[in-house]
């Protein structure tokens, strides 16, 4: 006969079970979207794709480094190109349960936007914009920035009123990711 404790702690391990199958599950979903000739490999170009669909939002950084970890151990280069699911899915799962790459929450963009504001007016302008986004940090592809631009300026003002497109920027987490990790 189990005592407490031990039927507790088989509870606990089983609830953790369905969590990791419900996260496969959701991996092997977004992979297969992916999947074009349905042999359980994806281009290594779509990963990013797949990553954020499951609610990650690595930098491109972040995102090279996860390739890296994928690829590792290829020698021929056919197979740098191509990731397999056996070595995506145990990568993501972990990705998943340590939370990494989360959204960033609103109160750390806002505070990132108003560092931005120099005159601390509540908008940024279009030429800082661009200046912040194509000189700072990680630098801005010219579509990404035409496109991120046609989102976020005001069309009267071309100005970024940063507090009303904070609404743009944040996640509901439990819309993208709605099981509980």
């Amino acid at each position: 006969m189990a005592t407490a404790p031990a039927a507790a702690m088989a509870e606990k391990e089983s609830a953790e079970d369905g969590r990791v199958a419900e996260i496969e599950k959701r991996i092997r979903e977004a992979f297969e979207v992916f999947d074009r000739e349905s042999n359980k490999t994806v281009d290594a170009r779509d990963i990013g794709c797949i990553v954020r669909s499951l609610g990650c939002f690595p930098s491109e950084a972040e995102l090279r480094e996860l390739l890296a970890k994928l690829v590792q151990e290829e020698e021929d280069e056919e197979a740098t190109r191509f990731i397999h699911m056996e070595k995506f899915l145990p990568v993501m799962t972990k990705v998943l349960l340590d939370r990494s790459y989360w959204p960033i929450r609103e109160d750390v963009l806002l505070h990132a936007f108003e560092a931005l504001d120099e005159n601390k007016c509540g908008y940024i302008t279009k030429e800082d914009l661009v200046k912040y986004l194509t000189e700072e940090g990680e630098p801005f592809t010219e579509e990404e920035m035409e496109e991120m631009l046609s989102i976020a300026l005001d069309p009267e003002t071309d100005t970024l009123h940063y507090r009303d497109y904070l609404s743009k920027l944040v996640v509901d987490e439990t819309k993208i990711f709605p099981f509980h990790v």
